[in-house]
């Protein structure tokens, strides 16, 4: 009995030890980017002409980073409060944690060097080594061309600076020891010529992120098989849910029996809204879908995504789009 009790003790001891390390691990070691890359973004008019195209209508930076106008359609961004960051992301829309978006303004970046924002926007790790919740979709930021992502950083800089201080993201457990695993070093690509029309969608459907939004998450981590089929729900805070379009090319339900000019009449409609957004009344329809934004995209840009998502894989999945407010 006794030497039965000395093994156990060892074995919990083992145990403890295991555990201990793993949270070190998990704690102190943890996110591993690699070295950070020497960068020094010198900036253009060109070149912030092509960040202020991608921050606002492919990879929509602003969408998240300025605060959205919830009272007209699609919650365009305030003009105002370009880049100033606050936008909460919580378990009410599916988060595993209370999520801000930061002031990417030179106020809020001013600490930041050219590299520490180049590894921030590339692979979720801050200045000070914390790991960043997904929200901002890094893990697709780091696919981009390293050109594109030196627009972006030289675009940023120009914002009018705005004092906003946002409060700090927390994450529940266990994603506050998760978190530390998702930072992984970025796998850069080039941009492909326009010519190379497949390719070049494809590019702009990572950079744009359009699988988030278009694919059903499981506390907030996508569920693998279901890749731009839709479904993914946004509640709004009037009860109010809308649920994203499957964008496969599926014949019935998805977009496999659209024309071009179809998908981009989508896009075109909403172009003059972007200039003179919808007002709306509490109960009406409204979609987290950042139209306002992406009405800007080139056409020779939306007519590439079409062109690759008519590529991927269909998969049939109708979607009830929209659960209008239930009144009691």
């Amino acid at each position: 009995m006794k030497r039965f009790k000395k093994i156990l003790m060892w074995v919990l001891s083992l145990l403890a030890i295991a555990v201990l390390s793993l949270f070190i691990y998990l704690k102190f070691v943890l996110p591993d980017v690699g070295d950070m890359e020497e960068v020094q973004v010198i900036s253009t008019p060109e070149m912030v002409a092509r960040g202020n195209y991608l921050a606002n209508h492919v990879a929509i930076c602003m969408d998240c980073h300025s605060k959205r106008d919830w009272s007209k359609f699609s919650g365009p961004p305030d003009l105002g409060s370009i880049g100033m960051g606050g936008e909460l992301f919580d378990q009410r829309v599916g988060f595993p944690g209370t999520y801000y978006a930061k002031n990417i303004t030179p106020t809020g970046i001013a600490r930041y060097t050219d590299q520490e924002l180049f590894r921030v926007i590339t692979t979720g790790v801050t200045k000070e080594g914390r790991a960043l919740f997904p929200v901002m979709p890094y893990p697709y930021y780091g696919q981009m061309d390293k050109e594109d992502i030196y627009a972006i950083i030289a675009y940023i800089r120009t914002l009018p600076p705005i004092e906003n201080t946002v409060p700090e993201s927390v994450p529940d457990f266990p994603m506050s020891l998760i978190i530390n695993t998702i930072p992984h070093k970025a796998t850069f690509s080039k941009r492909p010529a326009k010519d190379d029309v497949i390719n070049y969608g494809k590019y702009l459907v990572m950079a744009s992120s359009c699988i988030e939004c278009h694919t059903l998450t499981n506390k907030g981590v996508l569920v693998v098989g279901r890749e731009f089929a839709g479904g993914r729900e946004f509640p709004f805070p009037n009860g109010a849910i809308v649920r994203s379009k499957n964008i496969t090319p599926d014949q019935e339900t998805g977009i496999g029996s659209w024309t071009e000019a179809e998908f981009l009449s989508v896009f075109q409609a909403r172009a003059d809204e972007a200039k003179s957004p919808i007002p709306l009344k509490a109960d009406e329809f409204n979609t987290i879908m950042p139209w306002v934004m992406f009405a800007g995209m080139e056409e020779e840009d939306l007519k590439a995504i079409f062109a690759y998502l008519k590529t991927i894989k269909p998969i049939k999945n109708p979607v009830e789009f929209y659960s209008p407010v239930t009144v009691k």
